[in-house]
């Protein structure tokens, strides 16, 4: 059976001209190495270097090339898998991560930052998804507006408020009444995870308003509120800066909505590069926490 020390072996003789030399190399003893080169060809079934003797250097066979051909491709994808298993061990190598709107926008600009300064040749790939069921098939994190089911493992992110967001001069500053809302013009998000529960809830507290426009995009909630076309129920973080926008008001509501909790989802163990993006990520959702970003 050819083992990768013969084959490397074979390669350093080659590459050096001689076993003196190889075995230098290698940091074997020249019997040793000679040992390797003699099993390698009883491996393959005959030699792979006329040994001429004397001064003058052994020299590869057909069947040495033929075997050294193959060898450079196997010892060249060993080193490959030693350099990612290393790359792994340290922080580094590859992470997926299914993420959504908000995440995108406001949580993870500052978490892939910081990881890419840690492991400048980390490759961290992305897929966005308006989903409302967790799939995290091909993926080592996933981040949701819902705790998932009881068969995943999930860190609590952040907690963030949901606010009124209105037409200007719509209403008087401060917090709305949701029986105000039964009945009103209404944009919003397709009616899946924490937008769903929203509407769950106002159901719950006798207000029914009329929705005139439902999209995936955040900001496009925002830009036609601005326009007049109805108002919204957003996750505060899902705003944008409709805080400094001044053709819309932003108002608590009474009573207050439960707010919208994101998590990181996983299953199973986690390499240690997406061990350390969950971790950057409860910390920017306590960065986000402490500044008053998820509350208005």
């Amino acid at each position: 059976m050819l083992e990768l020390r013969h084959l490397a072996a074979l390669a350093a003789v080659a590459a050096e001209g001689t076993f003196g030399r190889a075995a230098t190399r290698l940091g074997y003893t020249q019997s040793t190495l000679s040992q390797q080169v003699a099993a390698l060809e009883r491996a393959v079934g005959g030699a792979v270097f006329d040994r001429p003797g004397g001064p003058r250097p052994p020299q590869i066979t057909p069947l040495g090339r033929i075997v050294l051909e193959h060898a450079d491709v196997v010892l060249e994808a060993a080193r490959a898998a030693d350099d990612a298993i290393a790359r792994f061990h340290a922080g580094g190598g590859r992470v997926d991560v299914g993420t959504f709107q908000t995440v995108t926008n406001v949580l993870l600009p500052p978490v892939v930052a910081a990881l890419r300064e840690e492991q400048p040749d980390c490759d961290i790939r992305l897929v966005e998804d308006e989903t409302g069921t967790p799939d995290l098939a091909g993926l080592d994190l996933m981040f949701f507006d819902d705790p998932g089911r009881p068969d995943l493992d999930r860190v609590r992110i952040l907690a963030d408020e949901h606010v009124l967001v209105a037409p200007r001069s719509l209403f008087r500053a401060g917090p709305v009444a949701v029986e105000r809302l039964d009945g009103i013009a209404m944009i919003g998000l397709p009616p899946i995870c924490d937008q769903g529960r929203v509407e769950e809830r106002l159901a719950e507290l006798g207000a029914h308003p009329r929705f005139v426009f439902r999209t995936a995009d955040n900001q496009a909630v925002v830009s036609m509120v601005r326009s007049g076309l109805g108002c919204a129920v957003l996750p505060l973080l899902a705003c944008g800066s409709a805080r400094d926008d001044a053709g819309v008001t932003m108002h608590r509501l009474r009573p207050a909505l439960p707010p919208r909790e994101i998590y990181a989802l996983s299953q199973g163990s986690l390499s240690p590069l997406a061990a350390r993006l969950r971790a950057l990520s409860v910390e920017a959702g306590r960065d986000l926490t402490a500044t008053g970003a998820c509350r208005l």
